[in-house]
């Protein structure tokens, strides 16, 4: 059996807005300026965080989605972003027992934290209470016996008199403070409808606010103590996933695929180079949402992937053979996207000849006629606008049309998180099925395109990378 074993903590806490990113993003960076290598990850399948994490660290912020890749990936996409690091820090995702919504505990941080053997560092807001702190730390830390709360932060603690009183009630809970964080001005996190505002697009401000917690950090917590919990963490017994192997291990897409010109895939001449497949992925301030393991498939895949901005570029990279979109903030850019006409062109032109699509949320905004009112690729018939209503949401999904992506019948789960709403016009065909109480279908299958609000993660069913890459060569 294959183990390894990576020194890691978990940062939780009982509730969201306790504290969790302002200590797992100073603890990264405290630790980074110490000359750690420090490998970040975040429960979950927040985008925004792991940016803030990269910032601090240097390295990839990385999910860790136990409902969108299955629990038996976990450890295997851990210890593949963790590769070379001397210490993992995990932030979590809202309280510590807080999961998929009528799924028990699946992809809650506790369940993240059991899945990697690994010690959970509680974060308590402590504003509000003294004596009290011991009842709910020991309630946190006995709810689950195979959760391993090693320790405590103390957060907002108000004075000396305050802390002692903090410190003396949990002495009797057996669970010892490793951190005491005073009542401070916050950090200036800006926050707008989707929570923080990424990194991409403050990054002065954003390096500013990672000092200021790395200095919280390191002012108020026990830095030697939190590396000693950290590497008593447990080994596990699995090995690092790895995109090929993965590819590998995938069902293959069947074979011909229909292409544009009903052509079969491509073959170099014996001997000679391969061809220049060229996978262009949006990125920029508009389109900030992206998993990274998405382009580590795609080049595992074969293809040539090539980062472009739809703010500012006014052309595809030359090459272009396939297209991705992820999600973003399109809506806070509508009217920069809009005045790109000459890409936005490229873009329309590219679908046209059937090439490969695939877009997710802001991805599916932007091919829309119209955001707002104003014009945007037009290559799928649907209009998109802004509304007052939060969709937010973990999705079972099945593929409903052969896809670029996925044939009819595949399965794949997806999360929602949009404020935004498309009325469909007519010619396409729904992308997924929904399952669930209320049943439904939902996004575009037209041509090449693939369009949906939905976010996926491609390490779940990688086999979706190998099959565009393969319609991206016989297109």
């Amino acid at each position: 059996m294959v183990t390894s074993s990576v020194p890691r903590l978990v940062i939780a806490a009982p509730a969201s807005g306790s504290g969790k990113t302002t200590v797992a993003t100073g603890l990264m960076a405290a630790l980074t300026a110490r000359g750690l290598a420090v490998s970040p990850h975040k429960v979950g399948p927040d985008y925004i965080d792991p940016g803030y994490h990269a910032l601090a660290t240097g390295r990839v912020g990385r999910n860790l989605d136990a409902y969108l890749c299955g629990p038996e990936l976990i450890g295997p996409l851990f210890l593949h972003g963790a590769r070379g690091c001397e210490i993992a820090v995990v932030e979590g995702v809202m309280g510590l027992y807080d999961g998929a919504a009528g799924e028990g505990e699946l992809a809650s941080t506790a369940h993240v934290a059991k899945l990697l053997r690994a010690p959970v560092v509680l974060v308590v807001d402590a504003s509000s209470q003294s004596r009290s702190v011991a009842a709910l730390v020991h309630g946190f830390a006995s709810w689950d016996p195979e959760v391993r709360v090693g320790g405590v932060i103390l957060n907002k603690v108000a004075s000396d008199r305050h802390e002692v009183l903090l410190r003396e009630a949990l002495d009797s809970a057996g669970v010892p403070v490793l951190g005491v964080l005073r009542r401070v001005a916050p950090v200036e996190t800006p926050s707008r409808h989707l929570g923080l505002v990424p990194v991409a697009e403050r990054r002065a401000s954003a390096v500013e606010a990672v000092a200021a917690m790395a200095a919280q950090v390191e002012a108020g917590c026990d830095l030697e103590g939190l590396l000693a919990l950290a590497r008593g963490a447990g080994t596990l017994p699995c090995a690092a996933w790895d995109p090929a192997e993965a590819l590998e291990i995938a069902p293959p897409p069947p074979l011909p695929f229909p292409s544009s010109r009903g052509s079969a895939p491509s073959t170099p001449p014996e001997g000679g180079p391969p061809d220049r497949l060229v996978v262009a992925v949006a990125g920029g301030e508009a389109f900030t949402f992206s998993y990274a393991e998405h382009t580590e498939l795609l080049r595992a895949a074969g293809a040539e992937v090539v980062t472009f901005d739809p703010l500012r570029d006014e052309q595809l990279p030359d090459g272009t053979r396939g297209l991705v979109i992820g999600g973003g903030f399109p809506e806070v850019y509508a009217a920069e996207l809009s005045a790109n006409e000459s890409l936005r062109k490229a873009v329309a032109e590219l679908a046209l000849s059937k090439a490969p699509v695939a877009a997710e949320c802001a991805g599916l905004l932007y091919l829309c006629r119209e955001l707002d009112g104003r014009p945007m690729c037009g290559v799928v018939d649907a209009s998109a606008r802004m509304s007052e209503r939060l969709t937010l949401g973990y999705r079972d999904a099945v593929a409903v049309s052969d896809s670029v992506l996925a044939g009819a019948g595949t399965r794949m789960r997806g999360h929602e998180f949009h404020r935004t709403v498309v009325e469909p016009g007519a010619g396409a065909a729904p992308a997924w099925g929904v399952r669930g109480p209320q049943p439904r279908v939902e996004g575009f299958v037209q041509q090449g395109v693939h369009a949906s609000y939905l976010h996926t993660h491609w390490a779940s069913v990688p086999g979706v990378a190998r099959r565009f890459v393969e319609r991206c060569r016989t297109s």
